[in-house]
């Protein structure tokens, strides 16, 4: 696929798929794409202690992929100025061949190499914490302002994406062809993440409209 608003990128050394190599995509429209259309990447840096990859939230901005969290964050803390891995799955489904050894998964996927750059712009921080947030749903703007003591408490990495490239799987099971008329089945079970109706707290003060103020997604997402 190709994005339109820019050339194709040629991966790098670090970045070029090797194993099924014909799923790769090294467009930047893909990427993003799949960025933008999952909810969690998992980061990896070594630290001072050995290797560490945590669960983290993002928000996009363009070729720029930002992460926060606390000051004391020990993954952050270590990334600052350091070479970073960060990687993106969305599962669509479970490929199930007739023999376990092929079976496998339908994915759209995201590797993303680079330095880590802590942000310390006043700006930036602001304006990357907000992406971070509306990131799934758009709630930024309705609740309570970002206080400076928030913002004291929080640590913001950027990481860009000129390094990155993204894998694809999709279609039925590849099996031996002897083994495709035997009496085996064989599909696709389809994988979907299912937005439900929103639920307000228990302790909501009295007053508030029971419905958020932002738009859900509704029904099936991503």
């Amino acid at each position: 696929m190709t994005d339109g608003s820019r050339p194709p990128r040629a991966p790098s050394p670090r970045t070029r798929v090797r194993r099924g190599a014909d799923r790769a995509d090294y467009d930047p429209g893909t990427v993003r794409r799949i960025l933008d259309a999952a909810m969690i990447a998992h980061v990896g840096v070594v630290t001072d202690d050995g290797p560490l990859v945590l669960p983290m939230a993002y928000g996009r901005d363009d070729d720029t992929l930002y992460l926060h969290g606390a000051v004391a964050n020990h993954l952050l803390a270590s990334a600052a100025d350091a070479e970073v891995c960060v990687t993106v799955t969305l599962v669509d489904g479970l490929v199930m061949a007739r023999t376990p050894f092929h079976n496998s998964m339908n994915y759209r996927s995201v590797v993303v190499r680079g330095q880590a750059r802590e942000v310390a712009d006043p700006d930036e921080r602001l304006r990357a914490l907000r992406l971070i947030t509306d990131h799934v749903v758009a709630n930024w703007d309705h609740g309570r302002p970002v206080s400076d003591a928030d913002l004291r408490r929080t640590r913001v990495a950027a990481v860009s994406l000129d390094e990155a490239s993204a894998k694809i799987r999709t279609g039925d099971p590849v099996d031996e062809p002897e083994d495709v008329a035997g009496p085996w089945w064989a599909g696709v079970i389809p994988v979907e993440t299912r937005f439900g109706a929103p639920r307000p707290a228990a302790d909501l003060a009295p007053g508030v409209d029971p419905r958020p103020p932002f738009a859900v997604p509704d029904g099936v997402g991503r």
